[in-house]
């Protein structure tokens, strides 16, 4: 489900980058939902704005399973989400669009006991984001800490790659070079 934040207005087709958010930009501590909760992976704001600088569309891309477990609701997402926008625009960074899945196909009740097209490794929320803003899926690409999350950029068409920790703008300026 996406979070509503202003579309680009240009229908130029742009490259877009996609993160998964638990475990790429921030520690998985396991169902953060809180800002309190959040710890910044190092280079996470700066690879956001390095990506914006060049010119990519910036998405995030995020499985909520503690949704439908009821841990907490979709409107904790979407107001930790506006917080994480709130500190990426403090360092000149943003967020084109945060999309989440609250569903869980073993968990939870309907209708977010379910088996869906969005919860990755489906590309739904990927498909989504290339449906709703002008993105040019060559050059685009995916960082994700799963293989669930490699799986979804491959069945959306684009690249994906397995983020392992460590400084994420040497990872972004990393694939940014090769594409050069």
């Amino acid at each position: 489900m996406p979070d509503t934040f202003p579309k680009a207005r240009n229908a130029d087709r742009r490259k877009a980058a996609f993160f998964d958010r638990d475990g790429v930009l921030n520690e998985d501590i396991g169902f953060a939902h809180r800002p309190d909760q959040i710890t910044w992976m190092p280079g996470a704001r700066e690879a956001v704005k390095r990506l914006n600088d060049a010119g990519f569309l910036v998405f995030v891309v995020t499985n909520q399973g503690g949704v439908a477990r009821g841990l907490y609701s979709e409107e904790h997402v979407r107001t930790l989400h506006r917080w994480m926008q709130q500190e990426l625009r403090a360092v000149g960074a943003h967020v084109d669009a945060f999309y989440h899945c609250p569903h869980h196909p073993d968990h939870g009740e309907p209708p977010y006991r379910t088996d869906c097209t969005c919860r990755k490794p489906e590309p739904g929320m990927l498909l989504q984001a290339m449906a709703e803003w002008p993105v040019e899926p060559k050059g685009s690409f995916l960082i994700g800490d799963r293989d669930t999350d490699v799986q979804a950029a491959q069945r959306a068409g684009i690249e994906g790659t397995l983020y392992r920790g460590g400084d994420l703008d040497a990872v972004v300026a990393g694939i940014l070079a090769r594409m050069a």
